[in-house]
């Protein structure tokens, strides 16, 4: 177990995402599958994480928002699993060419989260590639079991962060990020200045969840170079974008942006 328990630290230090200047490592293709061209543009452009939300339906986990997007019958594994695992081993084990290069795998259960995990567990153990794989992550988001099973799963398997909750040292230890509701702290849109208590709000969770050494991602953000450029200001670790090719450019040709911190 204390092997198991210093082997995630490990893994977890590899992946805390660079603050010093933002690059395509730090960008967040959220809803991946509404994209014209899931996973290939997110991944074509080396984003760092890349979103999916399933749907289990009769031990097959379906991509979807909501129910009516169902009947597009597009799976899990034959739209991400697959392709991305053809990348790996195109790679030599690596997830891109450049062998330093991470990526975050993030599935939202839609259903309840405990099956919807089993079954993504069950199609894993298909692809040893994508499960032994240190630039590699699986992260939980939405229905999340309870934090006292975290250290339960494998060690690939990891959890998106609920500001709500408590977590033990050890349930911690299997948090990837914090992700929470802009519009829970702000509700400016990326005109004039933000108001100073709405920045106040959304800096003083960034640095809780700084302070417990995990990265920071907002959805429901403004999604635009304005925002892109406070969100950095303010040491956002990753940027939530539904604009794949839009924020790739801006990043490539804007200047450092060192965070606020």
């Amino acid at each position: 177990m204390q092997k198991l328990f210093l082997l995630v630290l490990m893994v977890s230090a590899s992946f805390r995402v660079s603050a010093q200047r933002y690059t395509v490592a730090n960008c967040h293709s959220h809803n991946d599958y509404e994209q014209a061209v899931p996973f290939y543009w997110a991944y074509g452009a080396a984003f760092g994480s890349i979103e999916a939300d399933v749907f289990l339906i009769h031990d097959t986990l379906f991509l979807a928002h909501d129910t009516p997007e169902l009947k597009r019958h597009r799976t899990l594994e034959d739209w991400y699993i697959k392709p991305l695992d053809s990348c790996v081993a195109a790679h030599g084990g690596y997830p891109y060419s450049d062998t330093a290069r991470n990526l975050q795998m993030l599935i939202e259960p839609k259903l309840e989260g405990a099956p919807t995990i089993a079954a993504l567990l069950k199609i894993l153990e298909r692809y040893q590639r994508l499960t032994a794989n240190p630039r590699l992550r699986w992260t939980i988001t939405g229905n999340r079991p309870d934090p006292s099973t975290f250290a339960s799963y494998p060690s690939y398997i990891w959890f998106d962060g609920e500001f709500e909750k408590s977590y033990s040292p050890a349930a911690l230890s299997r948090v990837a990020l914090f992700s929470d509701d802009y519009k829970q702290y702000a509700r400016w849109w990326g005109r004039d200045t933000m108001p100073a208590a709405e920045r106040a709000r959304l800096k003083a969770m960034i640095d809780k969840s700084h302070a417990m050494g995990k990265p920071i991602r907002f959805w429901d953000a403004p999604d635009a170079p304005d925002a892109w450029l406070l969100l950095m200001r303010l040491g956002v670790d990753w940027l939530n974008t539904d604009h794949i090719k839009a924020l790739s450019a801006y990043l490539d040709g804007s200047p450092t942006a060192a965070p606020a911190r």
